[in-house]
């Protein structure tokens, strides 16, 4: 009897695992490691490769442009996950309102609260850097054998498995802790009263009495265009302003993710004029808008993968303008083809970053719509059809995806033309002292088009799940939780 007792109080207090949004952040934890464990091994393969050569053997510079490359687009990883994380957790509190209620009104703090969140966030991550580790090992073993037997690299010894290969787990783990941590504190805010209730979201009154938080986020913004805007300048005479510029893009861009709240409600006002005056289209419209906070948290995870893939694509093509204008007009074929060639491996790796961003999507919307069951449950019983529900959540979607690909593309256009600018903006043509000098940021048609569609779709797909959930449960059902 002892044997079962404990069996089942071990498995009361792993049934968390089951509830909806740890099984995403899971998926996200398991691929930012995977993602970091494929990177390092790549990035020592090819290491071990120019080693072999002669030529390349004792170049400092290569290595450095490596180990540059495996910090940045780790870290671009790492912080996506960070933000998706950080989001689903919150959204997790806000539809646990409830119950955390309840056990403040039997004696439970809220600090007591708050630390069991972190301890979940620490067990989330666990498990899925500890997936991630196993998965992206195994591509790296394959990909590894693949290109010895392809490339016939009989003389290019590289051992995959390796200690370094944890670190990337390690910073998961550590990231995904914090970020419950951080998602978790509207738990200091939940009140016993509030045990009457069901999820609770920030209305617009409560977000205004934030001012600490968000005169934090306009600090960032601020600070983070001061230094692109230096960066740009340093830029014109060396290039190391893209160092400077560096540092300013990831402030502002965290001012904006922090501060998401001030700068997505505009956007989504206007974008909202769009979608007509029937019934479903103000509904979604106005549920978009009453609370901020909720289709802020959705919206940014879109921005941010939007943001990048558009950022690499412009730099590309501003790159490209750049070294055209410092060749007086034309750019040598040879020239194109080493850019293209590595802008594309750039953006299949950055494509890693959006992909997170977009299970974070479909998580959240998932979430939102599970903890609004009487809400739609009253939307029935006033009278709408469950088609008329489905194109509300449909909208919803649409609504919060159209105003992040909107905002997405006008930070990816101006971060890619800033990145290339501060780099190259002091380039001198061969025989020549002129310098590129400020050239304009150049946007690729196609590429653009390819993210409108990529998001359009996912879109339809993410609202799939959400779609079938608001209309499964009775009216009455859903009143009476």
């Amino acid at each position: 009897m002892s044997g079962t007792a404990t069996a089942e109080a071990g498995a009361s207090r792993t049934s968390w695992l089951r509830d909806r949004g740890m099984g995403a952040s899971m998926l996200v934890t398991a691929i930012a490691t995977a993602f970091g464990a494929v990177l390092i091994s790549a990035t020592g393969f090819i290491g071990a490769i120019l080693k072999s050569d002669p030529a390349t053997r004792d170049s400092g510079t290569v290595a450095f442009v490596l180990s540059f490359i495996v910090f940045v687009l780790l870290g671009v990883a790492v912080y996506v996950a960070a933000i998706v994380t950080a989001n689903t957790f919150a959204t997790v509190i806000a539809g646990r309102t409830r119950r955390i209620a309840l056990l403040r009104l039997i004696g439970a703090t809220a600090r007591s609260q708050r630390a069991e969140v972190a301890r979940q966030g620490l067990v989330v991550g666990a498990i899925g850097a500890l997936l991630g580790l196993i998965g992206g090992t195994a591509v790296a073993v394959v990909g590894v054998v693949v290109a010895e037997r392809v490339w016939s690299l009989d003389t290019v010894h590289y051992a995959v498995v390796q200690p370094l290969l944890v670190v990337p787990a390690v910073i998961v783990v550590l990231t995904t802790w914090v970020s419950a941590w951080a998602g978790s504190r509207r738990v200091l805010t939940v009140t016993p009263l509030q045990a009457l209730g069901g999820s609770v979201e920030a209305s617009h009154r409560d977000l205004a009495r934030r001012r600490g938080r968000n005169g934090v986020a306009i600090t960032l913004i601020v600070v983070g265009a001061a230094l692109l805007a230096a960066g740009i300048a340093v830029g014109l005479v060396s290039p190391l302003g893209v160092i400077v510029a560096f540092f300013g893009g990831v402030l502002s861009f965290t001012g904006l993710a922090l501060g998401a709240t001030l700068v997505m409600p505009p956007v989504l006002r206007l974008v909202g004029r769009l979608f007509g005056g029937s019934a479903p289209a103000r509904l979604a419209a106005e549920n978009a808008l009453r609370y901020p906070e909720r289709s802020s948290r959705m919206a940014i995870g879109v921005v941010i993968g939007v943001t990048l893939v558009t950022m690499f694509a412009v730099a590309t093509e501003s790159v490209k303008r750049v070294f055209a204008a410092a060749f007086g007009g034309t750019l040598p074929a040879p020239f194109a083809t080493v850019i293209d060639t590595f802008s594309g491996i750039m953006m299949g790796l950055v494509a890693v970053s959006a992909v997170i961003a977009a299970v974070g999507l479909v998580n959240l919307l998932t979430l939102g719509v599970v903890q609004r069951r009487r809400e739609f449950g009253l939307l029935r019983a006033l009278g709408l059809s469950n088609t008329q529900v489905r194109r509300v959540v449909l909208l919803e979607a649409t609504h919060i995806t159209v105003a992040a690909v909107a905002t997405g593309l006008v930070l990816g256009v101006f971060y890619g033309w800033a990145a290339a600018q501060s780099l190259l903006g002091s380039v001198h043509a061969p025989g020549s002292t002129a310098a590129a000098g400020i050239v304009w940021p150049a946007v690729p048609l196609w590429p653009v088009v390819a993210i409108v569609v990529a998001t359009a779709v996912l879109t339809l797909v993410a609202a799939v799940t959400p779609t079938r959930l608001a209309t499964r449960v009775s009216p009455v059902a859903a009143l009476a939780e």
